[in-house]
């Protein structure tokens, strides 16, 4: 008989090792295959932060969906910039800049056995040297929506929060 710390246990391990894989695919710039793991109705977004006195806090530290944000795509706004990225065209990385994504503390927040949905947090660092000297370091957390398909997930829906609300780099030509 199966517990249901074991059932929580398989199951933060399976999330765990989508995560890492889906790393493994940006760090090895296998875009195509990192794009297939969006479902269709994908929403990926990245709202602009804000900076909030101490006491403003609570009231609008969180993101709503209305924010201005450096990143707002769909599936069809996601594939053009991963089409982008594949076709060696791609100015802002040629030549083609190393990446290292970093993922740590995942949580299973929610579950919504009825959608066959998770909801999970992480934190990532992604860490980017291009050309000789230009390094970029990016830090914050995400909030996925993993829909379950067969024994692994789609992601139905990303928000990343970066921990700095001012990009320093030149480009965003990373994905999160």
């Amino acid at each position: 008989m199966v517990s249901q710390i074991d059932k929580q246990i398989e199951r933060q391990f399976r999330v765990e090792q989508f995560l890492y894989r889906e790393a493994d695919l940006l760090d090895s710039w296998e875009w195509g295959k990192w794009f297939e793991l969006f479902t269709e109705d994908v929403r990926y977004w990245m709202p602009l932060r804000r900076n909030l006195q101490r006491r403003e806090r609570g009231t609008g530290q969180l993101p709503t969906g209305l924010e201005m944000a450096l990143v707002d795509d769909d599936h069809t706004q996601l594939k053009m910039r991963v089409q982008q990225m594949s076709s060696g065209r791609h100015w802002a990385e040629d030549p083609p800049s190393r990446c290292r994504h970093l993922i740590s503390n995942v949580v299973v927040v929610e579950e919504d056995e009825a959608k066959q949905e998770l909801v999970v947090r992480s934190n990532f660092i992604v860490y980017r040297n291009r050309l000789e000297r230009e390094v970029d370091i990016w830090a914050g957390n995400r909030e996925d929506t993993l829909r379950r398909q067969g024994d692994s997930f789609r992601i139905a829906s990303r928000t990343i929060l970066l921990d700095q609300n001012v990009v320093l780099s030149k480009n965003l030509s990373v994905f999160f």
